[in-house]
């Protein structure tokens, strides 16, 4: 979900909801593992349809729904949910096959892709402060992944349900990257609450499309967890941007990471997951590499300030 900028007003409350739409998110996750052997299109469906009624009912109340739905580029909206709803559904199938704080950390590698995609296909200047981050995050990435990758040698490796799980989570961080990159070009001319409303509606339709490739029935508490995940998926939108609406990208994007401790911490209480060694090394690797690009963005912007403060008056 895009955010708009920070209006100042209280950098410790922005923290504080970030934390919680963090925390928020990671219980949409455990919902949806707790689910059981959904088929992802399902999965994204209840993610998707569900999650409109806190979005609705929070933008009725700032009453801005009216003109939500209000936009130019409808194709534009359209090309963001089918490049989404592919990187969710890929990522919902590894989030069932693997364990939640693997599943969690590996998701780490979106934001580091983004810097790569964002030199190949929209031309930014990456300088070598953050292609060396980038190296470092992924080679943290391999590193949680290494001991499922070594089983693509064997006979066994692609029936392996936790290799086919790192290989779809992967594939869904480079997916979400390319959608950040439309969201990017979409923030430039389109409301949050636009693009916000506009994907859940098209996802929760392209979703459809998977109903005759192997939908189930659901147990009622199937259901209401994946009822309940939706929900979950909706108001951690609504706390994420008002996150950023009290403080600084800069200073609220560091506390993202705080979802591998609520990973390690839920994955072993629900689940009985220990974390793997090299789930935890990869991880601290792929936190640091993420919080340095996002200081380095900081610096960067801070220079471009002062470059356009300090250059002369024109007439």
């Amino acid at each position: 979900m895009t955010v708009d900028h920070a209006v100042g007003h209280n950098t410790l409350r922005g923290i504080t909801l970030k934390i919680v739409s963090v925390t928020v998110f990671v219980g949409m996750q455990t919902c949806i593992k707790a689910a059981g052997d959904v088929p992802a299109g399902q999965i994204v469906f209840f993610r998707s349809f569900f999650a409109i009624f806190p979005i609705i009912a929070f933008l009725a109340f700032k009453g801005e729904l009216a003109t939500a739905f209000t936009t130019r580029r409808p194709f534009n909206h359209v090309a963001r949910g089918v490049v989404g709803v592919g990187a969710m559904g890929l990522g919902f199938f590894a989030l069932t096959r693997l364990p939640l704080p693997e599943a969690i950390t590996l998701n780490y590698a979106q934001p580091l892709l983004v810097v790569v995609f964002s030199s190949v296909f929209l031309g930014e200047t990456i300088r070598v402060y953050r292609w060396s981050a980038v190296a470092v995050g992924l080679a943290g990435v391999l590193v949680i992944s290494w001991p499922e990758l070594t089983l693509l040698n064997s006979d066994e490796g692609l029936d392996d349900q936790e290799v086919l799980g790192v290989m779809a989570a992967l594939i869904a961080a480079a997916i979400s990257a390319v959608a950040m990159l439309l969201v990017r070009n979409l923030v430039q001319t389109e409301k949050t609450a636009t693009i916000v409303l506009w994907f859940s509606s098209t996802a929760s339709v392209l979703s459809l499309f998977t109903l005759p490739f192997g939908w189930q029935a659901l147990t009622p508490m199937q259901a209401a967890l994946l009822v309940f995940a939706g929900f979950c998926g909706g108001l951690g939108q609504i706390l994420m941007t008002a996150a950023y609406r009290h403080a600084e990208a800069s200073v609220v994007a560091p506390f993202e990471y705080t979802s591998m401790i609520l990973g390690v911490v839920i994955g072993y209480l629900v689940f009985g997951d220990v974390t793997s060694l090299n789930t935890l090394v990869g991880g601290v690797i792929v936190v640091a590499a993420g919080i340095f690009i996002i200081w380095r963005e900081r610096q960067l912007g801070l220079e471009r300030t002062r470059t356009r403060t300090a250059a002369p008056r024109q007439g």
